[in-house]
């Protein structure tokens, strides 16, 4: 062989036993790579308040079996991956955990090395056949109130980053998503009416149906047993959290408010004028919703809501309000869905909205058919479970769940328009308030 052939052969083999060994490198370091999720990023079933979680400690006091806990993730390829959980244990306390990964489960029992070193529950190998989001399900196999430790982390072998997404941030909430409706540039705006359907609606979820430059109104659920219909319109200034602070020519007046309604402050998201009443309002039954705006003067405006109560068959007023450095009608339009508590952040939510119509100061309406998608900075990289869209002729927004798919920040959508404006069923009558009739509990 000359030497020519001989320097070619050379180079090539140098170039293949190179490759092998990058491909023998990467093969290695993918089965070293690791992915870990704190426990303070999961969620509890079926009750989320089941045991504590928190950023500096991770999941403590679990002792009841009943209760899961549960880590969802993206998987962006079909992948083998290992699963270990982190705890911590008192010394001589047996643990026996199974954890259940893409259909399969697996049991392990670990011993206690005390509350300074991690104990590691080894689970094996699991195969995820599919991309997509995936749940990591953990339960207690021990007696009832028997400690099952304190667990501090998810930990997945043989997957990159890049394999996967989960929320690694202690907010544990759905993205708040919103719909913006465009109005005619300079519309002096009276009255805007939409109505609210809920499909999902898990503990603390708030459907907000009526959005304007100076407050919201909607529904919401507080607990189980209790939900309400909210009326808020905030202060001016720039004093985010305490009222007190708030001088009184910037304070909103309450003006009037319906019977059996609650009126007070509220803060620490701006500061205003609050009111709720306390009513059952029912999943699946349209809630009809109407916020008006009277100019007092140049300076004032009364902001008022009216909610059509179901069973009464008529329009009730929740609130009436004055708020200084305004004198101009509504602006601002929009509606939204809100997780306002992370523990049910796993828990899909939706609602229907349709039927917006606006009402201008001449008398005409005009009705409300193209509306815009945005989220909060949740949904920007760490929460993707959001969505827009039209459906049975009305915008819907749904968020959570851990669902594919979602909807491009800025999407405008068009839904079908209606017959004509809402039957508010006045017949000549008026939905102004008469000033003088408030309480004004704390205003």
């Amino acid at each position: 062989m000359d030497n020519h052939r001989m320097d070619g052969f050379m180079n090539r083999a140098c170039l293949i036993l190179a490759v092998l060994m990058g491909l023998c490198f990467a093969g290695s370091r993918a089965m070293a790579a690791e992915v870990r999720v704190p426990a303070f990023t999961a969620y509890l079933s079926p009750d989320a308040g089941g045991a504590r979680v928190s950023e500096g400690s991770g999941i403590t006091r679990w002792r009841d079996p009943d209760q899961k806990i549960l880590w969802y993730g993206q998987m962006k390829r079909p992948l083998e991956l290992s699963a270990t959980v982190e705890l911590r244990l008192p010394v001589g306390v047996a643990s026996k955990l199974r954890l259940t990964v893409a259909g399969a489960s697996r049991e392990v029992e670990v011993q206690g090395a005390g509350e300074a070193e991690l104990v590691r529950a080894e689970f094996g190998s699991f195969s995820v056949a599919r991309a997509g989001y995936e749940s990591f399900m953990l339960e207690s196999l021990n007696a009832a109130d028997a400690p099952a430790g304190d667990i501090v982390a998810l930990v997945l072998g043989g997957v990159a980053e890049a394999d996967c997404h989960f929320n690694m941030k202690p907010r544990r909430n759905a993205a708040s998503v919103h719909l913006f409706y465009p109005t005619p540039r300079d519309a002096e705006i009276e009255w805007f009416y939409c109505e609210v359907q809920a499909v999902d609606d898990p503990v603390t979820t708030f459907y907000m149906a009526c959005g304007f430059h100076r407050g919201y109104f909607g529904m919401q659920v507080n607990s189980e047993t209790e939900r309400r219909i909210i009326f808020s319109v905030w202060d001016s200034g720039d004093e985010g959290i305490d009222r007190g602070k708030v001088a009184a020519e910037d304070r909103v007046q309450l003006v009037a408010k319906g019977e059996g309604v609650y009126a007070g402050d509220f803060g620490n998201e701006g500061t205003g004028g609050h009111s709720h009443l306390k009513y059952m309002w029912k999943t699946e039954e349209p809630q009809r919703f109407l916020l008006t705006a009277e100019p007092v003067d140049e300076t004032h405006t009364i902001f008022a809501g009216y909610w059509y109560h179901p069973e009464r068959g008529e329009w009730m007023l929740i609130s009436a309000m004055k708020a200084p450095k305004s004198g101009e009608r509504l602006r601002g339009l929009h509606s939204f869905s809100e997780n306002f508590w992370g523990s049910t952040g796993h828990l899909r939510r939706k609602a229907l909205f349709r039927n917006q119509w606006i009402k201008l100061a001449d008398g005409t309406w005009q009705e409300l058919t193209r509306a815009r998608f945005s989220h909060d900075g949740t949904g920007k990289a760490d929460r993707l479970d959001r969505f827009m869209g039209v459906e049975d002729g009305a915008f819907f927004l749904s968020h959570g769940g851990f669902v594919e798919g979602f909807t491009e920040y800025g999407t405008e959508f068009e839904r079908p328009a209606g017959g004509g404006p809402p039957d508010l069923g006045l017949a000549g009558g008026s939905l102004r308030p008469a000033v003088g009739e408030a309480e004004a509990e704390g205003l």
